[in-house]
């Protein structure tokens, strides 16, 4: 295994665990979200250009897409949810009060 993909594996585990054990705001839990899609652009952007397929070439294109959409839909949700409660403590975000 090459440095460059154990970084990048490593970075990915890291952010995993980041959204696992480390939840208190919902700030950060979108921060690992988003470490773990700009972690996996890079391994399918390598992995695509190591493979030379023409086939694979859009894949990293709409990961990256799917990423700044979901980027955005959070950090909407977090402004809504600061606005409402107050706070982006995620034990204060109770679903089934709606």
């Amino acid at each position: 295994m090459s440095p460059v993909i154990f970084t990048l594996m490593t970075a990915f585990i890291m952010s995993a665990i980041g959204l696992m054990l480390h939840r208190t705001h919902f700030l950060s839990t979108l921060i690992c979200l988003e470490g773990m899609m700009l972690s996996l652009f890079i391994i399918i952007s390598i992995w695509s250009n190591q493979l030379m397929l023409t086939s694979i070439f859009p894949l990293p294109m709409f990961l990256l897409t799917f990423s700044a959409c979901e980027a955005s839909a959070g950090l909407a949700l977090m402004v809504a949810a600061t606005r409402t409660h107050g706070t982006d403590h995620l034990k204060n975000l109770n679903l089934l009060q709606c």
